[in-house]
């Protein structure tokens, strides 16, 4: 089978994206964290709880982008 050409800007736009979706939703999750934090006197019970699903989501978010960009739908 012949793979698809792609242009180099794609591969660039690939990588910002997942670079954002990782920083994006770790920070999410971070200050989601600390909020709930300082609202239940809980200190660093939520920041972990947010940090490990913030993490999560941009892994899984990730991963989609990169099945989506290489099926090419």
């Amino acid at each position: 089978m012949r793979q698809k050409q792609r242009h180099p800007l794609q591969a660039m736009g690939l990588m910002s994206a997942i670079l954002s979706q990782l920083v994006g939703s770790t920070l999410i999750g971070v200050f989601t964290g600390r909020w709930l934090d300082r609202f239940f006197h809980t200190t660093p019970l939520f920041l972990i709880v947010g940090l490990l699903l913030g993490l999560a989501l941009g892994v899984y978010a990730m991963l989609r982008l990169v099945h989506h960009f290489f099926s090419g739908d």
